[in-house]
């Protein structure tokens, strides 16, 4: 039998940090445990832990054993773990027990350079180059940016960040994993692995077993010595520990978003909410669930003061509300706080890319960079910083251009830090599991978690990241004019005529459409409105999009939010009483990009709707704007129609488009079609159209009102169009090119004659425009009124259905009328 060839007596050196969540053993609790580590023959046994409650770690954590092992990593022996529990009258049970059946990830190489007990920074070198700032960004910039566009930015959605990537500000390293899983990052168990204990046979089964009793927390290290014996040995691995009391630590969780998340309701949605557990603290309100999404942003932070390592897992859970039934459990994660805190890679706060002492990327550790520096060169056993110890002079590559910058000694000693491949600033992407279902993928979650001692002082600032909260916007839509309308009907002298009028809407909001008056008898394609409407609506200036909030049945309790781009519809219509009425054409305005309005109609054509993308040559002047920027816009756009697939010009309508913020609303009230308020602009019923020549014949409109103090002139919209008996084809009073003069009456205020009175005491009818006002230069105007000093609003009804009556201005009127 061929014998093993064994290495002459290597060291095994053990870290025995502590033992944690240990279950009782015979219905009594353990109370003074011990560990046993057996290896090759040889054994040790570590001083009992006096109390569990009080500190559950060794009073002596670091052993050094000498074991024959041979040469071949196959034949090693494993090394076995066994906890007993120091009971009285000298019972010591066995409570748990481990094996450790590979040895080969504990083999290394003794540092050939030694120990470096601390590192060295020679600032004085650093260049003067950037000790000078360059310039800033405008604080415009700045203020339009938050934490939400860090997050888009990082994750590839430009379209959200809002030019975050222009500013020059820190970006943000998004692990598609749990932060344990980086390679990089050994697990986060470079200080201290933690293994798993059991009770009977040992079984390697899923984390749930109900045969798990405990952990134990340590590490192993096994390495040659040196061939010959008067070589002086190497050094021991385990130096420069941590504290190994109990401390107190203040625990900020951040929750961003979840996605993929299982449905949960008969609508395949699911209402998700937030708790988070650490020890016997429990976070989270189920009232602030978030109804109807599989992707839900939570954006919420909560900080849990801790001690470790005694309240070291951390549980986030998610579970979807329920009204009447109790909530059901969507899925959890757990994260071992106590290996984030001992870890080298400096896990328990990322490090950002620059030192800033203001603005959205303020510093928010607890020590400064330098001294981040000293600590790591003191725990680190391996190859220090680049550069720094060798005394060469060391510079930043890259200065952000932004004013938050702190000093340049901190700013180079966070550039050494980063070199040195710690943890960066990130969010990582957790599995959410589920006790029932194990290993099956319930959802994911995005967020991170700083750990603060408070031993090392008071924290930075929280970042925060409560989600976009959108603002109200109203948008106002005056229809003045509409020109070469389609003409779908046939009067009875066989003239082509339409019936036109108006109705729009925001995209996603078809409930909520508005519609003009009609225009009766258009034989030319034009329609004279003088109409508002109103939209009031939500907008996300980050995101350029609508915020809407529907419900999607009328028993849903909760109403779901879709997000649209801003577009304005406007539909122009043919007024049917006995068929459906005929649509004429359609306007579709994308508010962040909109095309120019046409001064005049003859320069209103089908090129405003093309994409400046998609013209050989750049335009003169922009064809397209964005209505949040500009605020106000008025003139002619083309309404078009589907024909064989093209579209086809069908019609032409004048618009005045105003954005106005929630607050400008309230301060320049206005309301929907003529109706009170009647301002910002005050729209008058155009005279001339056929509806509002019928009313002059016969009953008052609602809009009339009685006149007390009976003045002259009237104010009326210098566009007031006037139209020949012959057109309305009706009979009555009209406004004629020429007027008659009315001897009786006082002439007006800009010096014309009137053909009728012009006020009463009874209930009166819209007044006619004055003779002064009714053309412009080169056709007809629209808008808001041009002024004819001291004219009435309204006219007395008797004498335009042809009564005699001859009321002088500022007279009484007769008995009767």
């Amino acid at each position: 039998m061929v014998q093993p060839h064994h290495s002459p007596l290597p060291p095994l050196q053990i870290l025995a940090w502590g033992l944690r969540g240990l279950q009782s053993y015979n219905l009594l609790s353990v109370m003074a445990p011990s560990l046993v580590v057996e290896c090759g023959g040889e054994a040790i046994q570590t001083a009992p832990i006096r109390d569990l409650h009080e500190n559950p770690n060794f009073p002596i954590n670091v052993f050094l054993m000498r074991v024959h092992l041979p040469m071949e990593e196959d034949l090693m022996p494993p090394i076995e773990l066994k906890v007993v529990d120091n009971r009285e009258f000298g019972y010591k049970p066995v409570v748990g027990q481990a094996s450790v059946r590979s040895l080969r990830q504990y083999m290394c190489e003794p540092s050939a350079e030694g120990h470096h007990p601390s590192l060295r920074l020679h600032f004085p070198l650093v260049s003067k180059a950037h000790a000078a700032l360059p310039s800033v960004l405008p604080q415009e910039e700045e203020e339009c940016v938050d934490w939400w566009s860090k997050f888009y930015a990082a994750t590839g959605d430009l379209a959200k960040s809002g030019g975050y990537l222009q500013t020059g500000l820190d970006s943000l390293k998004v692990y598609n994993c749990e932060l344990e899983a980086v390679p990089e990052f050994q697990g986060l168990q470079d200080f201290c692995q933690t293994f798993r204990l059991y009770r009977g046979r040992v079984l390697e089964e899923a984390s749930e077993d109900p045969l798990v009793v405990g952990e134990f927390k340590g590490l192993f290290q096994i390495y040659p010595l040196p061939e010959d014996p008067s070589s002086p040995p190497p050094p021991r691995q385990f130096q420069e520990l941590p504290e190994s009391q109990p401390q107190k630590c203040l625990v900020r969780v951040y929750i961003v978003r979840a996605f993929n998340l299982p449905p949960k309701d008969r609508n395949g949605l699911c209402d998700p909410y937030v708790r988070v557990t650490l020890g016997k603290k429990k976070l989270g309100d189920r009232d602030q669930y978030l109804p109807n999404t599989l992707e839900p942003v939570f954006g919420r932070v909560f900080e849990l003061p801790c001690t470790l390592p005694l309240e070291k897992d951390l549980q986030i859970s998610l579970f979807d509300y329920d009204l009447i039934l109790p909530d059901q459990k969507i899925g959890a994660t757990s994260i071992d706080l106590e290996n984030r805190l001992l870890s080298r890679f400096r896990a328990n706060c990322g490090l950002p890319q620059s030192y800033c002492i203001s603005g959205p990327c303020q510093w928010r550790d607890q020590l400064l960079p330098t001294q981040l520096l000293e600590n790591f060169a003191r725990m680190r056993t391996h190859a220090p910083c680049p550069s720094a110890v060798l005394g060469f002079p060391v510079s930043e590559s890259k200065v952000p251009a932004h004013g938050h910058l702190g000093p340049p000694r901190e700013r180079l000693a966070l550039h050494l830090l980063r070199t040195c491949g710690l943890v960066p600033e990130h969010l990582e992407t957790r599995t959410l599991y589920h006790s029932i279902q194990p290993g099956i993928d319930q959802g994911k979650l995005q967020m991170w978690v700083d750990i603060f001692p408070e031993s090392f002082g008071p924290p930075g600032p929280a970042f925060n990241i409560t989600p976009r909260m959108p603002k109200r916007y109203e948008l106002r839509c005056v229809v003045w004019n509409t020109r070469d309308v389609d003409l779908r009907d046939t009067s009875i002298t066989g003239q082509r005529m339409s019936d036109i009028y108006v109705k729009g809407w925001l995209d996603g909001l078809e409930e909520e459409r508005q519609r003009t008056d009609v225009h009766y008898r258009s034989l030319g394609g034009e329609g004279n409105f003088n109409w508002r409407f109103i939209f009031p609506f939500e907008f996300l200036p980050m995101e350029q999009v609508c915020v809407l909030p529907e419900k999607q049945h009328l028993w849903s309790l909760d109403e779901t939010v879709l997000k649209v781009p801003p577009k304005l519809i406007l539909q122009v219509w043919d007024n049917d009483k006995f068929s459906a009425d005929d649509f004429l054409g359609v306007l579709e305005i994308k508010l962040l990009s909109m095309p120019c309005p046409a001064r005049r109609p003859r320069a209103c054509t089908l090129k405003m709707l093309q994409d400046e993308s998609d013209s050989p040559t750049p335009p003169r002047f922009p064809r397209r704007t964005s209505l949040f920027k500009q605020r106000l816009a008025r003139g002619w756009w083309p309404c078009v129609v589907q024909e064989e697939g093209r579209q086809r010009l069908s019609g032409k309508i004048e618009l005045t488009l105003e954005l106005l913020t929630d607050k400008e609303a309230e301060e320049r009230p206005a309301g929907k079609g003529r109706e009170e308020p009647n301002m910002n602009p005050t729209l008058h019923p155009p005279v001339g159209d056929f509806k509002n020549v019928e009313l002059y014949k016969g009953k008052p409109p609602n809009c009339a009102r009685r006149i007390n103090n009976v003045e002259h002139s009237q104010r009326l919209p210098a566009s007031t169009r006037q139209l020949p008996t012959s057109q309305t084809g009706v009979s009555g009073w009209v406004p004629t090119e020429q007027p008659v003069p009315n001897p009786s009456l006082p002439p007006c205020a800009c010096g014309e004659v009137l053909t009728q009175p012009r006020g009463c005491e009874q209930l009166c009818v819209p007044a006619p425009p004055c003779p002064a006002l009714r053309r412009s230069r080169g056709g007809l105007t629209t808008g808001p009124p041009g002024l004819c000093p001291g004219a009435p609003e309204k006219i007395c009804r008797r004498a335009v259905e042809g009564q005699s009556h001859s009321l002088q201005a500022g007279g009484e009127a007769p008995s009767g009328s």
